[in-house]
């Protein structure tokens, strides 16, 4: 796996953001005040220098760092690689609270928060260009001022880069109309989650009352104020069968979102204390999701599969099954060896379990 927190040594006694050089810049591209270049590589780790002070990064070859921007903490001897140089995959949490308790989370919600939104703009301004940024949670937009105002500077001074904002849908009102109308909204998606037709099953599912209600609302509230909106609905025993249902509303009554997601469940968290009530096998039952789709796109509304294998998508489905789990949680199993599709499949969680789950896998020829 990927990592994305590395051990590294500094002078400095608070936080700050860094870009690391490991080799020579491209003169046509403008060194940043937060670059740090490479010294030198010894057996102890890797020497930056720069104009925040000298910086040594510990147990990661320099080309696999190259470009990255770095969020290090002095204290704990750590940092946090915000935005990876080559990877499409690059997302900021920032928060870890949320006022839903969802089933199957995959972070579940902490009470503690710490306000990083400064890290994340200057992080933002140094991404590669045309860069996407992913926004996470928590509920980012239990802090919908700082989120607002952090999208509007970085789409402002960088026209290239472009954000996803994964939110609940919850937070959103009237009052919100001007600030939001100063952000290019033609450059933010907003992932929303949409588990049902049914308002007393969305609501169990997220563990609020009155969230399905409040959530119609604010979807044709952002909508109206020009938002980009991906409804993403996570395909579980508890909302399977109605999935065809959900699939006609929102053809008949949401029919000007951009994208509808059906999305495979993740085994960690509360998805994972909750597998065995909750996860639905697509490789034996894809009929209820394969007529959901038919139905909406019949209907002109672009509708995807996020985190399907490609073996157990059947073949007219599977141009619609991207690769979409992130690269540093990827993996691949066994079955996977030898298959002729292997490349431009999003595989596996990696920790998707090897003992239970989908009943029909098998590499493609």
């Amino acid at each position: 796996m990927i990592p994305l927190r590395i051990k590294v040594e500094t002078e400095a006694d608070q936080p700050f953001v860094v870009r690391l050089r490991s080799f020579e810049a491209d003169p046509r591209e403008q060194i940043s005040p937060f670059d740090a270049a490479l010294e030198r590589v010894g057996p102890e780790g890797a020497h930056y220098a720069g104009e925040g002070g000298p910086i040594k990064v510990l147990g990661i070859d320099p080309s696999k760092v190259d470009g990255d921007v770095l969020l290090v903490n002095p204290r704990r001897g750590t940092a946090d690689r915000l935005i990876r140089n080559t990877s499409q995959h690059n997302t900021f949490l920032v928060t870890e609270r949320c006022d839903q308790v969802c089933l199957m989370c995959s972070q579940p919600p902490k009470k503690h928060h710490v306000d990083l939104f400064p890290y994340f703009e200057t992080a933002a301004l140094l991404a590669p260009e045309g860069a996407t940024i992913g926004i996470s949670g928590g509920e980012p937009t239990l802090f919908k001022a700082q989120l607002f105002e952090f999208l509007r500077r970085v789409l402002d001074a960088r026209p290239d880069l472009s954000f996803h904002v994964l939110t609940n849908g919850q937070h959103f009102g009237e009052g919100d109309r001007e600030a939001m109308g100063r952000i290019d909204l033609g450059r933010v998606a907003w992932g929303i989650p949409l588990y049902s037709r049914e308002p007393a099953i969305h609501d169990k599912i997220v563990g609020k009352a009155g969230a399905h209600e409040r959530l119609l609302e604010n979807v044709a509230l952002m909508c109206r104020l020009g938002a980009q909106i991906e409804l993403r609905t996570v395909l579980m025993l508890p909302n399977a069968d109605g999935l065809p249902q959900l699939a006609r509303f929102i053809a008949s009554t949401l029919p000007f979102i951009r994208t509808w997601a059906i999305m495979q469940m993740e085994n960690i968290g509360f998805g994972r204390m909750n597998w065995k009530t909750l996860f639905y096998d697509s490789s034996e039952g894809f009929e209820v999701v394969g007529r959901s789709l038919d139905l909406v796109r019949s209907r002109g509304i672009d509708a995807w599969l996020y985190n399907f294998p490609l073996c157990t998508v059947p073949e007219p489905y599977r141009n619609l099954a991207p690769s979409t789990i992130s690269d540093w949680k990827r993996a691949y199993r066994g079955e996977c060896e030898g298959c002729s599709l292997k490349t431009r499949c999003g595989g596996f969680f990696e920790w998707h379990p090897a003992d239970h789950g989908y009943g029909n896998l098998g590499a493609i020829q």
